[in-house]
């Protein structure tokens, strides 16, 4: 049976194609990015030195196109205008393309202009942070880098403590200590992650809250790119009034064993003593 890998001679259709680059581990670049590589007519990069070493590792030879934040309007033009004969791949220093770096303006034009573009999954620090962390992933925010003023940051994250889910910042290693202060002020009970060094030889993932952390980092200057977690906000527990005043709702129309497992499925709390208490409400 074929597997529908096309083999390196063929030439890939002309278009946009958005490659993950490893963030540490150079192992980690999957065989579709090195196919896709080796077949473009070019590659869109960041840091055409920080490319052309990966090139190099991987033995493939291709013309090398900077291309970040600071191209300017007529430099995209006549990129998106050369897909239209030619496979552009583009790739960012490390990871994935457009996740805090630059190159949805790309995508954009290239979708106006009727431009094909493709984009291959893999590696992404976000997501290994997460993974790694331990902390709740069923529901997660990624809000890139923090403001690097103080007043900005804070305000950043005063806006985002309410939000029910793990917030995943970028942040460098001499700006850490900034921002898990502002943490310390805004959140000082949330559980927080501190992933650096992602898939490389001295890998970290150190928890705890913002004290704690502050205090490890202050001795042990953290170097590197990092990712910085921050737990969901802790449920409140509801108080026995609560509980009872939901229990006395669900007993109009249900069994007591049906309310017990209704508040408790609503609450988190314990549904054998919730029955109980359901028994001496219906016995009142």
């Amino acid at each position: 049976m074929s597997d529908n890998t096309p083999s390196v001679s063929e030439r890939l259709t002309p278009g946009l194609y958005l490659v993950a680059t490893p963030i540490g581990n150079l192992g980690d670049i999957t065989l579709r990015a090195v196919d896709i590589l080796k077949r473009c007519d070019g590659v869109a990069c960041e840091d055409t030195r920080v490319t052309g070493k990966l090139m190099k590792h991987l033995g493939i030879s291709k013309p090398l196109w900077r291309y970040d934040d600071h191209s300017e309007h007529r430099d995209r033009e006549r990129l998106v205008e050369s897909m239209r004969e030619r496979a552009v791949a583009l790739v960012t220093d490390a990871g994935t393309p457009m996740i805090s770096d630059p190159g949805y303006r790309l995508v954009n034009d290239c979708r106006r202009e009727g431009i094909p573009v493709t984009s291959l999954p893999g590696a992404c620090a976000a997501v290994v942070g997460l993974t790694l962390s331990g902390l709740p992933n069923d529901r997660f925010l990624f809000a890139g880098f923090l403001p690097s003023k103080e007043k900005a940051r804070k305000d950043t994250l005063q806006e985002l403590a309410a939000i029910d889910a793990t917030l995943v910042f970028y942040e460098t290693g001499p700006r850490l200590l900034k921002s898990l202060a502002a943490l310390k002020e805004v959140m000082p009970e949330r559980e927080i992650a501190v992933a650096r060094e992602l898939t490389k030889l001295h890998e970290e993932c150190r928890r705890g809250l913002a004290d704690g952390l502050m205090a490890y980092y202050d001795a042990n200057p953290p170097k590197g790119e990092i990712v910085l977690l921050v737990g969901p906000p802790d449920e409140e527990v509801p108080s026995d009034a609560d509980a009872d005043a939901m229990l006395r709702e669900a007993l109009e129309t249900m069994k007591a064993s049906q309310a017990a497992g209704h508040v408790a499925k609503a609450t988190g709390l314990d549904r054998k003593t919730l029955y109980a208490r359901a028994m001496e409400i219906r016995a009142e």
